[in-house]
C-alpha cells in the first residue's frame, strides 16, 4: 500500500464501472463496487452478478455483505477474477434494517470470531480481504469500543473506519477522534466520513492513518482526489461528458446515470437524511 491511499466509497446505484473509472482518472487510487450480497451471488442471481462485472482495468475492490460462511464459500468457488480486481471488502458498516435485523452490516462489528472466519475464507482462496466498519451498531457499542476489538482481532489487509455508529445519520459529524486509537492497534486504517479538505488529509496523515475513503463529495466532484493531492482538475462539464460516454460504452442501467448526473457539479445535492451506503 502507498504511503497514503485515496479510495472511492461504495454508493448504492451510483458507483458503477463508469463512475469508478472517472474517479480513477482524477486521482482515486482504489475504487469499490456498490455492496452485493454474497448469498445472492451464491444463488447465481444475475442482477447481482452484473454488479461485479468489470469493463476495464480500473483498480477495484468488490464489496460483499452477509454473514453465512457457506454462501461465501459457494460464491468464491464460482468466482473468476478479472483484470483490475483488487480483492474483497466485507461491509460491517451498513445500518439498513434489512441487513442489521439478520445479523449483517454494522450488527457484525461486535462479532469478532464470525468476521475473522469470513476473512479467513477469502484469504484461503488467495484473495485480499479488507473490512469497512462503523463504530458499532449504536452509541453503547461505540462507547464500549467494540470496533477496536474487531480491528485488533481480525487479520484483514486494511480497515476502513466510518467514524459514526449505526444509529447516526449523515447529518451528524463523523468523530475523527477515534482514529488515533484505531492506529494504535498497528493495523492499516483508512478514514471515512466527512473528509473534504486538504486540512482533513494532513490531520489524518499526522496520526498515522493510511488513507481516506470518500463517497458523497466524490459524486459531486469526481476530481476531488486530485484536488486533495494539489493537482489540476477538469471542469464539471468535462467529467460529465467522460462519464456519459463510459455509461454508454458499458451499457449501464439508466438508474446510475440518473443518480450521478443530477449531482456532478452541484455544491451539495444530497438531501437531509438521504440514505446511501457509505
Amino acid at each position: 500500500m502507498k504511503d497514503f491511499v485515496f479510495m472511492v466509497a461504495p454508493l448504492e446505484d451510483m458507483t458503477s464501472n463508469a463512475f469508478r473509472t472517472v474517479c480513477y482518472r482524477y486521482g482515486a487510487d482504489l475504487t469499490f463496487t456498490e455492496l452485493v450480497r454474497f448469498e445472492s451471488l451464491a444463488k447465481n442471481n444475475k442482477s447481482t452478478w452484473d454488479r461485479i462485472i468489470f469493463h476495464d482495468e480500473t483498480p477495484t475492490v468488490i464489496q460483499l455483505i452477509g454473514h453465512k460462511e457457506q454462501f461465501l464459500k459457494k460464491f468464491l468457488s464460482m468466482f473468476e477474477p478479472s483484470k483490475g480486481f483488487e480483492g474483497f471488502n466485507l461491509n460491517l458498516g451498513c445500518p439498513a434494517p434489512n441487513f442489521v435485523n439478520f445479523g449483517a452490516g454494522c450488527a457484525m462489528v461486535k462479532r469478532v470470531s464470525k468476521t475473522k472466519k469470513l476473512v479467513e475464507v477469502i484469504k484461503d482462496r488467495g484473495y485480499k480481504a479488507s473490512i469497512k466498519l462503523r463504530l458499532g451498531l449504536n452509541r453503547f457499542e461505540k462507547d464500549r469500543k467494540v470496533y477496536l476489538n474487531l480491528i485488533d482481532g481480525v487479520d484483514a489487509d486494511f480497515f476502513v473506519v466510518h467514524a459514526r455508529h449505526g444509529q447516526q445519520s449523515y447529518n451528524e459529524p463523523a468523530d475523527f477522534s477515534v482514529y488515533a486509537d484505531c492506529v494504535k492497534t498497528g493495523k492499516s486504517i483508512i478514514a471515512n466520513g466527512d473528509i473534504k479538505t486538504k486540512e482533513h488529509i494532513e490531520s489524518l496523515k499526522s496520526i498515522g492513518v493510511r488513507g481516506a475513503m470518500i463517497g458523497k463529495p466524490a459524486v459531486l466532484d469526481p476530481s476531488i482526489f486530485n484536488k486533495l493531492k494539489g493537482l489540476s482538475c477538469p471542469s464539471a462539464d468535462v467529467m460529465i461528458k467522460e462519464y456519459t460516454i463510459l455509461t454508454e460504452k458499458y451499457d449501464e442501467p439508466f438508474r446510475y446515470r440518473k443518480n450521478v448526473l443530477k449531482r456532478i457539479g452541484k455544491s451539495d445535492f444530497f438531501g437531509v437524511g438521504e440514505s446511501v451506503n457509505l
